[in-house]
This record gives C-alpha cells, sequence and structure tokens, in this order.
C-alpha cells in the first residue's frame, strides 16, 4: 500500500467513520462474526448508494468494493476529493460491462482474497428498487469456491431511507449493519461447476434473506423486457461474470 493510499485511508476511518455514526447512528449487530484476520467476503443486499460506504465504514476490519472507474477519473478539486473519499474507504475502480469487464472485476475481487483481505459484493448486482431481494447471481460463489474464503452474509437495514434511489442528497435516518454466521462453501463443489456455484449462491441470499427479513422477488433484478433479452439471460443465467455491477 502506497504512502497516499495509506493517508486517505486514514482519514477516513480517523474522520468520516465519526461523521457517519453520528448523522446515521448506526445499530451494528454480529461484530464477531466477521474474521479479524484472513481472506473473508462479505456478501450483503443492496438497497442504497450509501450500502458501501456503509459496509466499509462499519465493519470491523477494512473492506474493498467494486466502484465505478468515473469516481477515480475526475478532473479538478471535484475528481481529487472523489479520488480521495473512494480510495480511502477501499473502493476498486472498475469498468461497467458484461463479458470480459464482468470477469475482470471478479479477478480484481479475488486477488484481494489471495492478499488475506476483506472483500465486499453484491449477489444481487444492483440496487434493488422496490425493497425486495433478488435473485443472486453467482459471482460470490464463484469467489468463494475459487479462493476457499468464507462468507459473511450482511443484511443493510435503513440505507435506503438515508439515500432513496433517485435522491442527490442524503437524508438523516438510522442505519442497522448486521453481520451474520461465516459460511463455508467449499462442500458445494468446484468452482467450474455452474451446480455448485448456484445452490451455494442460492445458501448465500438465504442467510442474507433471513437476516434482512426482506421479502424474497423470485427473480433476477433488472428482468428483461424482450423475448431476445430473455433467451439471452438464459443462456447465461449461470455464468459468474454476471454477478457484478459497481455502484
Amino acid at each position: 500500500m502506497s504512502g497516499s493510499t495509506t493517508i486517505t485511508t486514514t482519514l477516513s476511518r480517523t474522520v468520516v467513520t465519526p461523521l457517519a455514526r453520528l448523522l446515521w447512528r448506526p445499530r451494528v449487530i454480529g461484530r464477531k462474526n466477521v474474521p479479524k484476520r484472513g481472506a473473508v467476503i462479505l456478501a450483503s443486499n443492496h438497497r442504497s448508494f450509501i450500502d458501501s460506504p456503509a459496509i466499509t465504514l462499519l465493519a470491523p476490519r477494512k473492506v474493498s468494493f467494486l466502484a465505478k472507474q468515473e469516481y477515480f477519473t475526475g478532473t479538478g478539486f471535484r475528481g481529487a476529493v472523489s479520488r480521495a473519499f473512494f480510495g480511502g474507504i477501499g473502493a476498486i475502480g472498475v469498468e461497467r460491462g458484461a463479458g470480459a469487464a464482468a470477469q475482470h472485476a471478479l479477478d480484481l475481487g479475488l486477488e484481494r482474497l489471495e492478499l488475506g483481505e476483506a472483500f465486499a459484493i453484491y449477489p444481487e448486482g444492483t440496487r434493488s428498487l422496490d425493497g425486495r431481494l433478488y435473485k443472486g447471481r453467482t459471482g460470490v460463489a464463484w469467489l468463494a469456491l475459487t479462493s476457499g474464503a468464507p462468507v459473511v452474509p450482511v443484511a443493510l437495514t435503513g440505507t435506503e431511507d438515508v439515500q432513496p434511489v433517485g435522491s442527490r442528497l442524503p437524508r438523516l435516518a438510522r442505519v442497522t449493519v448486521e453481520f451474520g454466521q461465516p459460511m463455508d462453501l467449499t462442500g458445494f463443489g468446484e468452482a467450474s461447476s455452474g451446480r455448485a456455484r448456484r445452490h451455494a449462491t442460492d445458501a448465500v441470499m438465504a442467510a442474507i434473506q433471513e437476516l434482512s427479513g426482506q421479502e424474497p422477488a423470485g427473480t433476477y433484478n433488472n428482468p428483461p423486457t424482450t423475448i431476445v433479452e430473455r433467451v439471452k439471460q438464459a443462456l447465461r443465467r449461470d455464468d459468474p461474470t454476471q454477478a457484478v455491477e459497481p455502484d
């Protein structure tokens, strides 16, 4: 880690975290369920833009997550602030997209896990607009089965009130972050098996649903609207590269 990155990370922990605690009045449950050392995947429901900052600022250890590359490419004072903030809270800049771009994003997460770090991912792929919990995509299982890292299910509540979808500025509301019991997914099989990835992902989503109490949607988020899109989705339904959508 470079000196500048260390400085921004320290500033985020010492300045932004107390501010977040003051504004969000967070309730953090199950902090002891997050291993203090070693690779771990934090698999969370996704309800708001602030979900990633909430997890990284309130978790008991440093956590990395995927974020849009645009947060790191801005110019001027605003661009510098954006880079400092997102870099300080553990964001990894990636390009949006499927196929090679999405696999690259998963590979970046795998690199963090191989370094013994914590990595956060949203199996739903993108934010829920209606509050329901959508079917998980299998990238979380691919990461767990490839790395052997345990998965800690995470439930966020209240973040949708702090910054509802479509709002530009955050509001005052209480946030709850609950970390569940670590899950060992290696018993489901090999990462190369679509069946193993599917069953492992379903187990993770069931754990998240039990913590969050959300109504299961029973389908993927952003359902296709045309026959062609439905066929494409059916062909890639167990493709782990469909599991990441950076905020």
